[in-house]
């Protein structure tokens, strides 16, 4: 089991360095061309999309909490936790890309109905995730880090770096961060997801776009979800630790 952790370990180090990389040139460019688009859209407007989307994310994650399974004890080794999570990710990434391709092959009407089922399938996969990983999702501190987690997911490289440093040192700055900046996250996800999603209100094309968009969506989530409890296991058990050794020190 040792060997398992330390090849985790290496796992999340490296699924580290690809996250906070330096953007390219062409993530660059494009970024700044959508930071450009956002600033010619009224502020107002903004506002009501921002509203909107935090009302849509609240309300999911209000209706998942009634349905939600509750933490899982850690008594079981990280080794099992990670099978049932990679369990887990293939579930949703089946129910995301049905989704996907039903609403995709209605067309554009039928098509923006996408926007807010998948972001539903996106919040009870994260409930559900950090359950498994024996952290409560009705905890109003868990519901925020399950959201720097999908905000992680889907942003920039630029906000990856400073997303990475909450998700490494959440113990430390959750007291800082657990009021969330509502337009930031909306305006990443938004960002983020614009090209791909457009494509699926196209006819014809729309279903296999959907299908396949969305099942790529989960499973970079489910990545990232995976990584970031793994991160917080091991910061655990570091803490431990070091209260283990204080202990032993006083004796």
């Amino acid at each position: 089991m040792k060997d398992y952790e330390s090849n985790v370990r290496l796992e999340v180090k490296d699924w580290k360095r690809r996250i906070v990389k330096r953007p390219s040139m062409l993530n660059r460019v494009s970024k700044k061309a959508q930071t450009k688009m956002n600033g010619y859209i009224p502020k107002k407007v903004h506002q009501v999309i921002t509203e909107a989307i935090k009302q849509m994310i609240t309300g999911t994650l209000a209706g998942t909490n009634k349905i939600a399974k509750k933490p899982v004890i850690l008594g079981r080794t990280l080794k099992a936790v990670d099978e049932e999570m990679a369990n887990k990710i293939i579930q949703f990434q089946k129910a995301a890309a049905v989704e996907g391709a039903g609403t995709g092959a209605g067309g554009i009407l039928v098509g923006l109905a996408d926007f807010p089922l998948l972001l539903a399938i996106k919040m009870k996969f994260l409930m559900e995730s950090a359950a498994l990983y024996g952290h409560d999702p009705e905890e109003y501190e868990e519901r925020v880090f399950l959201l720097y987690v999908f905000q992680l997911a889907f942003s920039s490289e630029e906000r990856k770096q400073e997303l990475m440093e909450i998700i490494e040192n959440w113990d430390v700055k959750k007291e800082e961060v657990l009021k969330l900046d509502w337009q930031e996250l909306q305006q990443e996800y938004r960002d983020y997801i614009d090209f791909v999603k457009l494509l699926q209100l196209v006819p014809v094309i729309g279903a296999a776009v959907g299908a396949v968009a969305n099942y790529n969506l989960l499973e970079q989530l489910g990545e990232t979800a995976k990584n970031c409890y793994r991160i917080r296991y091991f910061n655990k058990i570091q803490s431990e630790a070091l209260i283990e050794q204080e202990s032993q020190k006083l004796l």
